[in-house]
């Protein structure tokens, strides 16, 4: 039976009321600087499996738990060398860190899919971060959509998709980095990208000094591996040159097009627009052709979700 979702303010009556949610068992959606997130008690079995519910989420794929501040993550996870660099340079930001689970860490084990390591992390957003300090917690917390759609990253994307399903959504406008977060598999002798994001393989090897290993395992180890993702309805092509037939065209730099990354070529606009542009695109339920967009910086990333979107389903 579907219920009211409440459209929260981001203002201290919001939170709070979020806060409470959260605390009750409810699910929330709330923004980060990535895209927005949907959110339960990560020790709250229940409440997770209410995420998984609502989304549609197959319970193999685990999920992303959400801090206030770095020295939360130490009570959950052995801590390495390696987190401690990569924490101190890049959170609070879109960089999630894969490490093993501490002996009675007391989270779900629905979060952690049944492995042991948990993926966390410290978003920038100042909503969210004021959200979870309010509720004092960690937070498991997917993108708010249905599982396999595309992303969102306004709260009217996260009210199209789950309205009915999900306590409230915490309305703070669009996300600025507009593509999930980056992680990284800290579990080996060599840190591993397991899904490129908004924070560039560059620079987390600059603060590393050794390059990233590559996941190359057909297991599920982190969010956002599985192989069709991000998807809309109709069909996606990848490196069009120009749109056939009916097909609307995403574009990318100087040309004609339905929509555009980025007029200019700049990848942290085509990053920030992308999932906006492909809801938008979705909605004139037609397919869409996607202009090819560079292989370095943040394109690494914009074209994994390219790729997944394009995926057989």
């Amino acid at each position: 039976m579907d219920i009211e979702t409440l459209r929260l303010g981001p203002d201290e009556a919001g939170i709070l009321q979020a806060a409470d949610l959260l605390s009750a068992g409810a699910l929330v959606s709330f923004p980060t600087e990535t895209v927005y997130g949907l959110g339960a008690d990560a020790r709250n079995g229940t409440a997770v499996a209410g995420v998984f519910a609502a989304k549609g989420r197959p319970s193999f794929n685990p999920l992303i738990v959400h801090l206030a501040q770095t020295t939360q993550a130490q009570v959950f996870v052995e801590w390495s060398d390696a987190a401690e660099i990569l924490a101190a340079a890049f959170w609070p930001g879109p960089l999630t860190l894969v490490l093993p689970l501490k002996e009675g860490h007391g989270l779900s084990s629905l979060v952690t899919a049944g492995l042991d390591t948990v993926a966390l992390r410290v978003p920038a957003h100042a909503t969210a971060r004021r959200l979870l300090a309010a509720f004092g917690g960690p937070v498991a917390a997917p993108s708010a959509n249905p599982s396999g759609r595309i992303s969102p990253t306004t709260a009217a994307h996260v009210l199209a998709g789950l309205s009915g399903k999900i306590a409230a959504v915490l309305d703070d406008g669009p996300c600025t980095v507009g593509l999930e977060s980056t992680i990284v598999g800290l579990t080996g002798d060599t840190p591993m990208l397991l899904r490129a994001g908004g924070l560039p393989q560059e620079a987390i090897e600059a603060a590393l000094g050794p390059p990233l290993a590559q996941n190359s395992g057909p297991d599920i180890t982190a969010p956002g591996q599985l192989t069709s993702h991000y998807a809309p309805a109709g069909a996606v092509r990848l490196n069009a040159t120009k749109p056939k037939g009916n097909e609307l065209y995403l574009g990318f730099g100087n040309m004609p097009c339905d929509l555009n990354l980025s007029a200019s070529g700049d990848l942290t606009e085509a990053a920030a627009n992308l999932f906006d542009c492909l809801h938008q695109l979705d909605a004139k339920a037609r397919p869409i052709a996607v202009a090819p967009i560079p292989e370095h910086g943040l394109g690494h990333a914009i074209n994994d979700r390219l790729q997944r979107a394009a995926a057989p389903r």
